[in-house]
């Protein structure tokens, strides 16, 4: 205890001592040209920086508004919104979403541009038939494959999916769509000794082989035979006598259908059926000698599924903000030049890299591309990436000044 008084003594005395040399150092420092300037320059910048933040946060400082379409229930509606999301400003609205609903395009869409288009698909009564079993949902979905997974189905890639019209209520139950499901059956498919779990909607062996494509090769013996009935689980065996024989498997990407879709803005898209890649096994016959590999066949044991996404069509009104964007935009990257080929690997009004392109989901050269393609495409892109115009198009967004994200 004695201790800490003698230090908190020592820290007085000393504080005590100095004093006198500190204020002296303040003074001389108050008498320099310089130092009214320095001190009335920084109490300005902490003025401003206080005024800016105190002003954001005014309830008046808000973001201009946009226009809005919404089609619901039969009604379009244009409704001014600062809303960020589609999500947002429905909750906003209060337009109560029922199970099998469908938004397009999605609540997590920004809205970004005056005259943007929300569309809300109200569910219909829906019956779906598998394996003799029906039952009624409702849904708003595009494709069978779609209505039948809302309604939470398990589906295979193989499984069959079809629909049909019914305007009767005695015979089918329902008025409406009726979903009909063929359900494939699990096989275990032992190919030149390599086990693969498969899934087929084919009758016999030999309807199995022809839909996944398997070719027999001479000297190769199938059990159970090739008019064999399929059954839930089966073991079918393919074997070749005398060769050594290895197999891979490879994947196959999912294909992507797209379709225009007039009710949406250009820019924005939808998926109206979610894909699923599939699966190859492929054999080779090994050389016992040299090791080389020889490729006998390849079976697809899992079949894709197309993923179908809408693409907005509907154009951007020319006094809208966002056309002023995507001109600032294309003046500073080609001059306007739609149809722009620098010979340096860029292309079109946006100087898009043939990747990127691609990646988006188009074909051919960006150059070659209608004019509401290529700013569909780089509304698209600038939306995908976390830091917009930033990291996409770093050199016009630096020199232009404008927003780092369609406005």
């Amino acid at each position: 205890m004695h201790k800490q008084l003698r230090r908190w003594n020592y820290k007085v005395y000393r504080f005590r001592r100095l004093l006198p040399r500190r204020i002296k150092r303040v003074k001389k420092a108050s008498r320099h040209p310089y130092a009214v300037p320095v001190i009335t320059f920084i109490v300005l910048i902490v003025l401003t920086a206080v005024g800016v933040f105190l002003v954001s946060r005014h309830p008046s400082h808000k973001a201009q508004p946009y226009i809005v379409i919404i089609n619901h229930d039969g009604v379009t509606s244009d409704v001014p919104s600062i809303e960020p999301t589609v999500g947002a400003l429905l909750n906003k609205l209060k337009l109560k979403l029922n199970p099998g609903d469908v938004v397009e395009p999605g609540l997590t869409a920004r809205i970004n541009e005056d005259k943007f288009r929300i569309n809300i698909y109200r569910a219909l009564p829906v019956e779906i038939s598998e394996n003799a079993i029906n039952t009624f949902t409702f849904s708003a979905a595009k494709t069978p494959r779609a209505i039948a997974q809302q309604a939470g189905v398990k589906l295979y890639p193989e499984d069959l999916v079809t629909s049909s019209q019914t305007d009767s209520l005695v015979n089918g139950g329902a008025i409406g769509q009726v979903i009909t499901i063929k359900p494939s059956v699990p096989i275990n498919l032992i190919l030149y000794g390599t086990p693969v779990v498969t899934r087929s909607h084919s009758n016999t062996v030999g309807q199995m082989l022809a839909e996944k494509h398997v070719v027999l090769q001479p000297g190769d013996s199938v059990q159970p035979d090739i008019k064999s009935t399929i059954t839930a689980g089966e073991n079918i065996f393919i074997l070749h006598a005398g060769e050594v024989v290895t197999t891979t498997t490879q994947p196959i990407p999912e294909p992507v259908q797209y379709v225009n879709d007039g009710s949406l803005t250009v820019g924005t898209s939808a998926v109206e059926q979610t894909g699923s890649p599939g699966e190859l096994l492929i054999t080779y016959f090994v050389n016992n000698k040299t090791g080389a590999k020889t490729q006998i066949q390849s079976v697809q044991i899992q079949t894709p599924v197309t993923e179908i996404i809408a693409r907005g069509t509907a154009p951007v009104p020319e006094s809208s903000s966002l056309s002023n964007w995507l001109l600032t935009l294309r003046d500073c990257e080609s001059g306007g030049n739609y149809a722009e080929d620098t010979g340096n690997g860029y292309y079109g009004a946006y100087q898009f890299s043939l990747a990127t392109w691609e990646r988006l989901g188009y074909g051919g050269l960006p150059n070659q591309a209608p004019p509401a393609v290529q700013d569909a495409a780089i509304v698209k892109n600038t939306n995908a990436s976390s830091g917009g115009l930033a990291t996409q198009n770093p050199g016009c967004y630096a020199k232009t000044g404008i927003s780092a994200f369609p406005p």
